[in-house]
């Protein structure tokens, strides 16, 4: 009886969690999308291993790090508690006007297509790098979300 309690607790906090309750939380003004984590959860659903953290970091640095840096503004905006954010709102960066006009919080979902493809998702943007393979754009998601004080 208690295993089927905690997997209906757990049901329920993916279904709580996902893709319905951000955008839900995203379109609240003033609202910034939160990961709900059940009671008793000691680990945050969306930690990695330190060695993980790591090699996220390490391909961080070599796909972005050349326009990017964490903590300022270079060629592209800095990048630390961008997780969460609306697209276009970092201080003192001079984003494209495609930037300025996206109504988007980044999250999984949004940082997933912008990397796949930025001039698609945002026409005009000044943005024309890509990650191509999946994997790559969720180690540095992941990374970008450690960074963060938000999470989904």
């Amino acid at each position: 009886m208690k295993r089927r309690l905690n997997i209906m607790l757990y049901v329920c906090a993916v279904l709580m969690s996902g893709e319905v309750f951000a955008n839900d939380a995203a379109k609240s003004e003033g609202t910034v999308p939160m990961q709900m984590i059940s009671e008793g959860d000691s680990v945050p659903p969306n930690a990695v291993s330190d060695e993980q953290r790591v090699k996220n970091e390490k391909l961080y640095r070599q796909r972005c790090g050349a326009c990017h840096a964490l903590d300022s503004n270079r060629i592209g905006p800095r990048h630390r508690d961008i997780y969460g954010q609306k697209a276009g709102s970092v201080s003192g960066f001079n984003y494209s006007e495609a930037l300025q006009n996206l109504d988007v919080i980044w999250t999984d979902v949004t940082l997933d297509e912008w990397l796949k493809n930025p001039t698609a998702f945002a026409k005009g943007t000044s943005m024309g790098f890509r990650l191509r393979k999946a994997s790559e754009r969720k180690a540095v998601i992941q990374y970008l979300k450690s960074l963060s004080r938000y999470s989904e």
